[in-house]
């Protein structure tokens, strides 16, 4: 299919002349009265954000890679189920997670965040500015050592517990976003999420004391 190729393509933009969620609506009206190839469109302008939040996920490229066409196919075989209800960017979401989901289940892959995307922007800048602050230590050393705390810690949560904590910190959804994705309500999310930073503050906090 030429959409799967597609994700293998240069990012090119999006259509700023409507709202995304407009937008994409009527790309996807397209692709519902028969024109595949609009597809395409949708593919370009959301996989990078797709294996994004896999890779977050799975902290394995090729399997990222593998499960980035899946979503998009299962999003294009369901397609004409869609009726706009959600955004189409949640709906992709919520397939991308999914298949994620039963796919480390099946697996049961341990890792959830990779090294590579956590940075001072990813939450973790306060922790670090306190560390430089106390000890004198270069940024470098600190930010590694808690790279490898923090996926130890990762690894002690569940997968509702790790996925919410990802979606906010790493991928900045809100918390409906999130409630829709992981069909469940915007309270449960908040509780996951702060159930997960408590016990991640829990397991770092050998490096502030």
């Amino acid at each position: 299919m030429s959409f799967v190729k597609s994700i293998t393509q240069p990012f090119t933009g999006s259509d700023q002349a409507l709202s995304e969620r407009d937008a994409d609506w009527l790309v996807v009206q397209r692709v519902q009265a028969g024109d595949v190839a609009a597809f395409d469109e949708l593919v370009i302008k959301y996989r990078e954000r797709i294996y994004s939040v896999i890779y977050n996920l799975t902290s394995n490229k090729e399997d990222s890679f593998d499960l980035s066409q899946d979503a998009f196919i299962k999003a294009f075989q369901s397609i004409a189920r869609f009726k706009g209800k959600s955004s189409f960017f949640t709906w992709l979401y919520r397939i991308s997670v999914n298949t994620t989901l039963s796919f480390l289940k099946k697996n049961r892959h341990r890792r959830f965040l990779s090294y590579e995307n956590i940075s001072e922007e990813t939450g973790t800048s306060d922790i670090i500015e306190v560390l430089a602050a106390k000890t004198g230590t270069e940024k470098p050393t600190l930010l590694k050592e808690l790279q490898h705390k923090l996926n130890e810690a990762l690894q002690t949560l569940s997968v509702k517990h790790r996925t919410v904590l990802v979606l906010f910190e790493i991928d900045n959804l809100s918390h409906q976003e999130i409630a829709e994705i992981m069909n469940c309500s915007v309270g449960t999310v908040r509780s996951r999420l702060h159930y997960a930073k408590k016990q991640l503050q829990s397991e770092l906090q050998d490096l502030l004391d």
